[in-house]
């Protein structure tokens, strides 16, 4: 036994993007401490056309995938920011996040970033300083992974951790109520 417990979840977090795509891996459960299994950012560059840019994205996220075998995917949802074309790129390699995901029959959220810092920070208007310094806290860091985009994976991953253990047990629960009750 590799000393997991068996309602321990594997999360790994994307914080979609078409220059830097972050990725970071969450071990853990509600309630319990979490663990940061890795942690890292895909990288393409600008000098590339974007669908060669998308194919590496695809390439890196499946390598992840292969690599980790996580339990779920948590993907920050795309929100209108005032550049479209920052939109557009974060958009596509959102696509490309979710495809890489379903292809493999794994589980997918989506969480807005007001979300992810509600979770991490219990503040849903946290500067970027203060969900990184939760992260750093809630997974016992000695220091925050740079870039900010693979900070921002972990932060996903947690909040998936968090909310999705919550969420699954309450569907389970809705389930049991809703099963026939077998009689003799």
């Amino acid at each position: 036994m590799d000393g997991t417990r068996w309602d321990d979840v594997r999360v790994l977090g994307i914080d979609p993007g078409l220059t830097r795509c972050g990725v970071g891996v969450v071990d853990g459960s509600v309630g319990r401490p979490l663990t940061m299994v890795d942690v890292g950012v895909i990288r393409t560059t600008s000098t590339l056309p974007i669908a060669e840019r998308l194919v590496s994205i695809e390439r890196g996220l499946d390598a992840w995938i292969e690599e980790h075998r996580p339990d779920a995917v948590a993907v920050e949802r795309v929100f209108a920011r005032s550049d479209v074309s920052t939109i557009m790129g974060t958009a596509q390699a959102s696509g490309i996040a979710l495809v890489v995901a379903a292809r493999r029959g794994l589980p997918i959220a989506l969480h807005t970033p007001s979300e992810v810092k509600a979770a991490v920070s219990g503040n849903g208007r946290a500067d970027k300083a203060q969900v990184g310094a939760m992260v750093v806290r809630i997974l016992r860091l000695t220091e925050l992974p740079k870039p900010a985009d693979a900070a921002d994976a972990l932060a996903l991953a947690i909040t998936h951790v968090w909310r999705g253990g919550a969420q699954s047990r309450l569907d389970a629960a809705v389930a049991a109520t809703r099963r026939p009750v077998r009689t003799r």
